[in-house]
């Protein structure tokens, strides 16, 4: 009898270090994730000075945006938070589609080399954000059902794992993707 105690214990222990291990293995896996986004974000970030610099001398008119695009860059390193990126990200968004925009009344920018690489760095950039913000939904909801389905809602209320904020917009122009084809 005490053998099958010992067994049954040392198999109860078995399934909670796996399901602990499960746990932290998938809240890694959205930590990951977040950086993926955090990277790409930040990649758009450091094209923003290349951006205003090559449309600046086409674009006096319109230093407004170029400012708030400049003020989102200095902003994004204050930013700690998903929820405060997100939001940076959703405004950045919006600017960069003005910037984009007013350029198409503008030929020779238009036709500018550097402006041009440019918007292909954008254009790929807003692909790999895109994918990113997929991939990063994808492992909080794993990781967040991890913590409310059974049995394994027990263990992550005994070692106190929270669940994560998905990457969402606010807006529906926020939900709209950054334009960048100028070949129209």
């Amino acid at each position: 009898m005490g053998l099958v105690i010992i067994i049954v214990i040392v198999v109860l222990l078995i399934l909670i270090a796996g399901m602990y291990n499960g746990l932290v293995t998938s809240r890694n896996k959205v930590k990951n994730a977040w950086s993926q986004i955090d990277v790409q974000l930040q990649r758009r970030f450091d094209l923003i000075p290349n951006l205003v610099d090559s449309v600046k001398g086409y674009m006096k008119h319109e230093e407004g945006v170029l400012t708030k695009v400049t003020e989102l860059r200095t902003s994004w390193a204050g930013a700690t938070t998903v929820a405060e990126k997100a939001e940076l990200d959703n405004q950045l968004s919006g600017a960069l589609k003005t910037i984009m925009a007013v350029s198409e009344n503008y030929p020779d920018l238009k036709a500018n080399q550097n402006f041009s690489e440019l918007q292909e760095e954008l254009r790929n950039t807003e692909n790999k954000i895109s994918y990113s913000r997929q991939f990063y939904n994808d492992s909080v909801t794993m990781y967040n059902t991890k913590l409310e389905v059974i049995p394994t809602n027990i263990i992550a209320g005994m070692f106190n794992f929270k669940p994560e904020e998905l990457f969402k917009t606010d807006s529906e122009e926020a939900r709209k993707n950054v334009r960048v084809d100028f070949n129209n």
